[in-house]
């Protein structure tokens, strides 16, 4: 990456460049083949008040280029804003270009594979189970049995003729509802 700074109407010194350098190289997580990154900062008189102008542009491989334009009145702070900007624009790029990467719908019609059958092989399946609702039980039965089966809760009538839920908790002990 060929990094280059330009100063209009203001002398960059080493802290200056040593930050610019520093604030560029943050942009490298986002492994995108920058080519070369353009920084000019000037300064200009508005209104009777200083004003920092800082321009990045940053030219991508096989990419368009980003252009980040900012100013405030301290340096500093506008080499932060236009690093940050310039980190949101590339993390918007990486994520576009990874997430076009993806298998999409379009890929799986290619390969002639019916979408409602690989639909509904990709839908959790669900098993109607009987259940013997019909006898009232004792307590005692129903967890005789949950313990030799190995289920984790087992739906009864009571004597009461009321439907209960013995189930086994995380601790290894068991509950009623």
């Amino acid at each position: 990456m060929n990094i280059s700074m330009t100063g209009r109407n203001i002398e960059l010194t080493d802290a200056i460049k040593e930050h610019i350098s520093s604030s560029i190289e943050t942009l490298k997580k986002f492994n995108l083949d920058i080519i070369s990154v353009n920084v000019i900062a000037s300064s200009q008189t508005k209104k009777g008040k200083e004003h920092a102008f800082v321009d990045f542009v940053i030219n991508l491989a096989h990419k368009n280029t980003i252009i980040i334009k900012q100013n405030d009145e301290d340096l500093y702070v506008a080499i932060d804003l236009a690093t940050n900007r310039a980190q949101k624009a590339l993390r918007r790029l990486h994520d576009k270009v990874t997430d076009h990467q993806k298998v999409g719908l379009n890929e799986v019609k290619a390969e002639n594979i019916d979408v409602k059958e690989a639909s509904q092989e990709i839908e959790d399946e669900i098993v109607p189970v009987e259940l013997d609702l019909y006898k009232p039980r004792e307590v005692e039965d129903v967890l005789e049995d949950l313990k030799a089966s190995g289920k984790m809760f087992e739906i009864f009538l009571d004597n009461e003729n009321k439907t209960r839920v013995l189930y086994k908790r995380n601790d290894g002990k068991f509950g009623l509802y």
